[in-house]
């Protein structure tokens, strides 16, 4: 393949992901800036931190509020991470490779980009927003439905399942990072002093609530919640499990090419060491420096994949 087909079918899957990942972040902040309004501001700018647009955003505005946050997360295109700016590069990916795209795949990435350039038309209301967000979520799940049920198991299909780990697993690390200080505020955590709300705000930003409950039916706990999150190899986004689905998509492309690059012994020794890792380890190591270890790794291995296959976007 082409480098520059696989590199826009890795690219197109990282903004559809990246869309979603914003959509979730903006509903976790909005989440917490209505049930703790004393909070609102610190939470939104720990928002703009966890996407990575925090100097970006000091840029434009003055101060940090919620309107401002929302419109420069989901629709400001200076923003190239704003959720209207990536829909439109995913769909310029598509374009670029849509002879390796089944139609339903093509078709339901471009209903993604023009259904979400009419919601995000004008400014979202607070009223709106719920539903605006659930949007951004559905059109990105049609888009992975129909290459689910479409798509020859390929090298095709495996480069854009890369694109789709790479990005989720730094998203997931990401939040964590920011979040770690709510999770585990000391080393000797004991007890349960934390508030639910947010608690329930981390699990919900990766839509492990409800799967969580179900694993853990008793109280809610900080290290099972880091737990959960990190370690679990069945949550599908997991660092543990992104980590996995990164190395098995590398592999499955090195048995089609005859040979593996160091993406794959990065990705798979990563994968094996998340395998043998328990919490208690990760705590006692510091939760903020293993995140941010797993962030450089994981911005190693694509950075390259990249490089190995030449792409270019």
């Amino acid at each position: 393949m082409l480098g520059k087909t696989a590199g826009g079918l890795f690219w197109m899957q990282r903004y559809l992901e990246r869309s979603e990942n914003i959509a979730r972040l903006v509903d976790a902040g909005f989440r917490i800036a209505l049930t703790r309004s004393e909070a609102a501001e610190d939470e939104w700018a720990s928002v703009l931190t966890t996407a990575g647009v925090r100097q970006a955003y000091a840029q434009r505005y003055e101060k940090v509020d919620g309107s401002s946050v929302i419109n420069f997360l989901l629709r400001d295109k200076t923003n190239p991470s704003s959720v209207l700016s990536v829909i439109e590069a995913a769909r310029n990916n598509a374009r670029l490779v849509r002879t390796a795209l089944t139609r339903e795949v093509w078709e339901a990435t471009n209903e993604c980009w023009m259904t979400l350039k009419e919601a995000l038309r004008t400014q979202i209301s607070d009223n709106e927003l719920p539903d605006v967000l659930s949007l951004i979520r559905q059109q990105s799940a049609q888009v992975r439905g129909a290459q689910s049920g479409t798509m020859m198991r390929n090298d095709i299909y495996f480069f854009a399942q890369l694109g789709t780990f790479v990005e989720r697993a730094d998203s997931t690390a990401r939040f964590l990072d920011v979040k770690y200080y709510v999770l585990l505020p000391s080393l000797s955590y004991v007890g349960s002093s934390l508030d639910n709300v947010q608690w329930e705000t981390i699990l919900r930003s990766v839509s492990a609530y409800r799967a969580f409950r179900w694993l853990n039916p008793g109280e809610t706990n900080p290290r099972n919640i880091a737990q959960f999150m990190i370690l679990d190899q069945v949550m599908p986004r997991s660092l543990s499990f992104c980590a996995s689905r990164m190395a098995g998509a590398l592999e499955a492309i090195a048995r089609e090419y005859g040979g593996a690059g160091e993406s794959l012994v990065q990705a798979s020794a990563l994968s094996q060491e998340l395998a043998a890792t328990n919490i208690d380890m990760v705590v006692d190591n510091g939760l903020h420096q293993f995140i941010q270890d797993f962030i450089k790794r994981n911005n190693s291995i694509s950075a390259q994949i990249e490089q190995e296959f030449r792409f270019y976007h």
